[in-house]
């Protein structure tokens, strides 16, 4: 996945909480808290979640993670794609700006 160009939006069948450094998402189905898949996000993780507005692209991402956390571009892409893929798959992104 080249995440470059691409922006992510989160979806809003979700409630979240932070505490500390880490970040609690509780994905919400049929009006109910489906607590058998709650997510929780580390500090890198929560980063990442804080930059996805819709208008942040993935490159972007990247470079702030790089420079907040001080790991080489090549280290990182690697573990930011997997991260937004995971989100995505599990239905809490999308991509906003989808040809």
């Amino acid at each position: 996945m080249d995440i470059s160009a691409k922006c992510f939006v989160k979806e809003s069948n979700f409630v979240t909480r932070c505490i500390a450094d880490e970040t609690i998402i509780v994905p919400i189905r049929d009006t109910v808290g489906d607590l058998d898949s709650i997510y929780t996000l580390n500090e890198v993780g929560t980063t990442i979640w804080q930059l996805i507005d819709g208008q942040t692209s993935g490159g972007e991402i990247l470079e702030v993670i790089c420079k907040e956390y001080e790991v080489a571009p090549e280290d990182a892409k690697k573990d930011v794609v997997e991260f937004l893929s995971s989100l995505e798959e599990a239905g809490l992104i999308k991509i906003s700006n989808e040809d």
